[in-house]
């Protein structure tokens, strides 16, 4: 099988744009934080199948914080790239801000890193492409993807000896 065309970060990055309504809100007209999970995996998610031409399924998400709460009313905005492509999965980091449309003031609300594993129609793992950095930026996320990647399958490996020693 010949070796899968890299492709670039660029080819990968993705912008979404919602209002906040009434009924995505709390009680103190917050955007409830497991809408901002569900916008932070769709955005992740397009921008895994735009890298991968597949379908994905999302594997991992790195912790979340909310910083700042968005408000009814504002816009809430997401950013996704591919950060690193492994053999079947892909690292995408989701940026997530809010937006006064009418004063024009923009800030960083929360982010995340999210795994998403590329299938086929059997739902089994299949290869995705190299993805290639090109600025020193997307070069430094390339290398910090790593040691995520890195840290994450042994906290999940610590994580499954747990769970089988409670077993035994």
């Amino acid at each position: 099988m010949p070796k899968a065309k890299g492709r670039t970060v660029a080819e990968s990055k993705t912008e979404m744009l919602e209002v906040v309504l009434p009924n995505d809100a709390n009680s103190l007209g917050n955007i409830l934080g497991g809408k901002v999970m569900h916008l932070i995996d769709i955005a992740g998610a397009i921008a895994a199948h735009r890298h991968s031409h597949s379908l994905v399924v999302t594997a991992a998400v790195d912790s979340l914080d909310f910083v700042h709460p968005i408000r009814v009313g504002e816009v809430i905005l997401l950013r996704s790239q591919v950060t690193r492509a492994f053999h079947t999965s892909m690292e995408v980091e989701v940026r997530v801000y809010r937006e006064d449309y009418i004063t024009g003031d923009r800030r960083q609300t929360s982010s995340a890193f999210v795994t998403y594993v590329a299938i086929d129609s059997q739902g089994q793992p299949k290869p995705v492409p190299p993805l290639v950095p090109q600025t020193a930026d997307e070069r430094r996320r390339y290398r910090e993807a790593l040691r995520r990647r890195r840290r994450r399958l042994a906290e999940a490996a610590q994580m499954h000896r747990r769970y089988f020693e409670k077993q035994a």
